[in-house]
């Protein structure tokens, strides 16, 4: 019944919202031809029913009714409009304020106000110059984001990051860490393009490989078709992995935990068919011309979701180690836990923000909306010598597009400080 009831408010907001920017796009559009405002009018409406109805069906419909990268298409389809919408409505409100307030002076100053031509009484009327930018503004950023989809989801790009360390064993100065993240299997609408992607790692010849998490969205099955394609990630000292919070398949409604279980183990077996070397709360050696290193794994950890790794387990029998490195999808682990706790990991490495798929990052200025929700979202950060990068993701979730924050292949250089 809560459902229902929620179904019902949210198809009446939606609906509300189109009437409100249609309400605007009228004014804006008041001073062109006739024929030219009924055919704008009814192109709006087309499409507004379109997606309303999309919406409709997608709640009416069973969950598993369309594919999984279907049904992220068809959610983008709906979510890309009303989000520009909302962003027209904030431009449009601001111009509903000056009326009201307009409206209450024309009470004492009669001359605030413009007499209507069919009654005579004071109105307000909507200012043509704010409606308009209110449909720019949110065509504008439908555009965007449709471009997002277009170029921006599979436009990989490299990073390349050296990170100092003081007990750096000299076999490890100059060792090439690639780092993949957030793979999102699920989501992948291209196989040409996420082909090219592992292609352009491959060409680093990386020392050794490291995946932090989140290979599918939710079921283990999502990554079938493609682990033939990242198999294909190799490197001389091995491929290791972690699981991120949406490989535990807590997103999805099982019928049965015993469904839920299958699903986690048939996910740890796709990580064996990858040929990756799966850390679940363990630390294993990395050895090169007889001297070592230590990597630490842990499930994921993080101060917003679920809370599996257990990096105490983890962290056992380290000592030996000069150098110890952490692979852990959350970075809010690293403040929250690292850094008070564990002073001697040297180097963590994390991925789960995406950069939210959605930002700025020009010269030194770098946006996210993520970042009011998570402080380390992307780049390498530092605090008293201890190290953590966060990888901006390979895939996508939701929005199956990238506007600002594009999908990232990491190469870190391991450098003696």
């Amino acid at each position: 019944m809560n459902r229902t009831f929620f179904f019902i408010i949210l198809t009446f907001v939606l609906f509300a919202i189109d009437w409100y920017v249609w309400q605007g796009l009228k004014v804006a559009i008041r001073g062109l031809a006739p024929l030219t405002q009924r055919w704008i009018g009814g192109a709006y409406w087309a499409l507004t029913l379109v997606t309303l109805g999309a919406y409709i069906g997608m709640q009416l419909l069973p969950p598993d009714y369309f594919k999984s990268t279907t049904r992220t298409f068809v959610v983008a389809f709906i979510a890309i409009p009303y989000l520009s919408k909302l962003f027209a409505v904030a431009i449009l409100l601001i111009d509903d304020v000056r009326r009201f307030f307009q409206w209450i002076v024309s009470f004492f100053v009669p001359s605030a106000a413009t007499p209507s031509p069919e009654t005579g009484e004071p109105t307000i009327p909507r200012s043509q110059f704010l409606a308009t930018t209110a449909v720019v503004a949110g065509a504008g950023l439908m555009g965007t984001f449709a471009y997002g989809i277009l170029s921006g989801a599979h436009d990989y790009r490299i990073r390349r990051v050296k990170v100092p360390l003081k007990n750096l064993p000299r076999q490890f100065h100059g060792m090439k860490i690639a780092q993949l993240s957030d793979i999102h299997s699920g989501s992948f609408f291209n196989k040409t393009a996420v082909k090219g992607g592992v292609e352009m790692l491959m060409k680093e010849k990386p020392d050794i490989a490291f995946f932090t998490g989140d290979l599918v969205n939710d079921r283990a099955k999502e990554v079938q078709d493609y682990i033939h394609i990242f198999d294909k990630v190799k490197a001389p000292l091995g491929v290791h992995s972690v699981l991120g919070n949406h490989d535990y398949g807590d997103y999805f409604q099982w019928p049965d935990a015993n469904a839920k279980s299958n699903n986690l183990a048939n996910l740890k077996k796709a990580h064996e068919l990858l040929g990756w070397k799966l850390m679940l709360d363990e630390n294993r050696p990395i050895t090169v011309d007889g001297e070592s290193i230590g990597l630490i794994g842990i499930q994921n950890w993080g101060t917003k979701f679920a809370k599996y790794g257990n990096l105490e387990k983890a962290y056992e029998r380290t000592d030996e180690y000069p150098v110890k490195i952490l692979l852990s999808h959350d970075p809010s682990h690293w403040e929250a836990q690292v850094l008070p706790q564990y002073k001697d990991i040297d180097l963590a490495l994390a991925g789960h923000t995406h950069g939210m798929q959605f930002g700025v990052e020009i010269g030194k200025v770098r946006w996210s909306p993520v970042q009011y929700r998570y402080k380390q979202w992307a780049g390498l950060y530092e605090e008293n010598n201890q190290y953590l990068y966060v990888n901006r993701g390979f895939g996508y979730l939701g929005y199956p597009g990238r506007v600002g924050i594009l999908p990232e292949i990491t190469i870190l250089e391991l450098v003696k400080a």
